[in-house]
């Protein structure tokens, strides 16, 4: 996830609620990762995976402890967003990383398909059994096989506000879509613009569709679309790439206009809501938002940074979105061993615990003790995560092959941000949209 997912989808869930009833998560005893207290000293596991920034920072106080109770050294080399291209190149070269955080569903299924994954081994097996919504384990399995291990998970139906920015222009929390603009526009009138879109990163947008056509369409149709068994010209895919459009051809809803969301990455979205000179008051993303504003622009988590669920669109349900991270051992590491010990690692609610305290992560393991999450704001999230069980559905680009779904420059990063650029023609751009599908998923 690079910051988002990047990628999960909470589908048929109901609208995110902060005051979650007692489905509290017991602390789980710690799944001892190498055999014992440094057994592994004198290795190093290399890890290979999108974040940079903050998200690297606290994913590297992970390692670090693994360092501490395994006494092997770990080594992070981020990859870009185009995960798959990189580590494919390092395949070739000899110089294979030994565990992967692969952050689409997709990619997973592509490393299993070209015989890249060590399976996880019955020590892992046990841990994810244990710690895990049978979900979770099922996106990591490839043929009933378990691959990957998903250590960070994303609430993606989360919009993020300033507080005061809301209150200055006398508006509350929007309980629909139709309000939510209607609000923006009221904010855009009091001198601040409504949204900052992060039009420069591909991924953000695929989200804004998602979340819109979860809605709108319905989890049914949400699920054969991710399968592509029916066609991106489908009139429900027009309806939905129509009423973003409304949005994003909306100039006084989005900061810097149309032009400006595409000079936007997802760091640079969330400072114009959260940096010292503000630009917009609402930022749309996942959970993750917390980390950045909290990290690098000294927000508050829930008194001046706050979230509302992303409302539900036309009389559909409020959608939920997630995406995730799964961790992986390549069969060509030199490390591998050391590797699967990581990953036993990362499955225990003592790994989780040690990000959680450092903010701006969600887990899915429902052993992590929910005291561990550093505000009520994320712990809620966290809760709301948990409880959904095997409700949960992955980020609809997630789920699809990485040349569609998941490469920048192209596929459906690429199609969105020209649809972004001129939203006049969303028939157009779903052709455009089956166009890439077909020639990524063979069908």
């Amino acid at each position: 996830m690079m910051m988002r997912r990047r990628t999960t989808l909470l589908a048929g869930c109901t609208a995110l609620v902060l005051a979650l009833g007692a489905t509290a998560c017991g602390g789980g005893e710690p799944v001892a990762a190498g055999g014992g207290d440094k057994a592994l000293g004198g290795q190093t596991v290399t890890v290979a995976g999108v974040w940079s920034g903050s998200e690297q920072k606290n994913f590297q106080k992970v390692l670090d402890a693994f360092t501490e109770k395994t006494g092997a050294k770990t080594q992070f080399v981020s990859t870009g967003d185009n995960v798959s291209t990189v580590v494919g190149s390092k395949i070739e070269g000899g110089n294979a990383p030994d565990v992967v955080m692969v952050p689409q569903v997709g990619v997973l299924k592509q490393f299993a398909g070209q015989g890249w994954l060590k399976p996880l081994d019955k020590k892992v097996q046990s841990a994810v059994g244990a710690n895990f919504a049978e979900v979770w384990q099922n996106y990591g399995s490839v043929d009933g096989t378990l691959y990957g291990l998903y250590f960070k998970a994303a609430h993606k139906s989360t919009v993020w506000y300033s507080p005061e920015a809301l209150e200055q222009a006398g508006v509350a929390e929007p309980k629909t879509y139709d309000e939510m603009l209607k609000n923006g526009r009221t904010i855009s009138d009091s001198g601040l613009a409504a949204f900052s879109v992060a039009g420069q990163d591909g991924w953000t947008l695929t989200d804004w569709f998602e979340n819109v056509y979860l809605s709108q369409a319905g989890p049914e149709k949400y699920d054969a679309l991710a399968a592509h068994e029916i066609k991106w010209t489908d009139p429900t895919v027009v309806d939905a790439l129509t009423t973003l459009g409304k949005l994003f051809k909306d100039k006084q809803l989005i900061a810097g206009g149309q032009k400006g969301a595409l000079n936007t990455d997802f760091p640079g979205s969330v400072e114009k809501v959260f940096g010292p000179k503000a630009e917009a008051a609402m930022v749309y993303e996942g959970d993750f938002v917390a980390g950045v504003a909290k990290d690098q622009f000294g927000r508050t988590i829930g008194t001046d940074a706050n979230f509302f669920p992303f409302p539900p669109v036309g009389g559909g349900e409020a959608p939920v979105v997630s995406g995730g991270d799964a961790a992986v051992v390549l069969k060509d590491g030199k490390n591998s061993e050391a590797g699967m010990a990581l990953v036993e690692y990362l499955a225990s609610p003592e790994a989780a615990a040690v990000w959680a305290e450092a903010g701006g992560f969600l887990s899915p393991n429902k052993k992590l003790d929910l005291s561990s999450y550093g505000d009520d704001v994320t712990r809620a999230t966290a809760e709301s995560l948990v409880a959904a069980g095997d409700s949960v559905r992955f980020d609809m680009s997630d789920q699809a092959p990485a040349a569609f779904g998941g490469t920048k420059g192209a596929g459906e990063w690429k199609i969105l941000q020209d649809f972004l650029r001129d939203p006049s023609d969303p028939k157009k751009t779903a052709a455009e949209l089956e166009k890439a599908a077909a020639k990524a998923y063979g069908n």
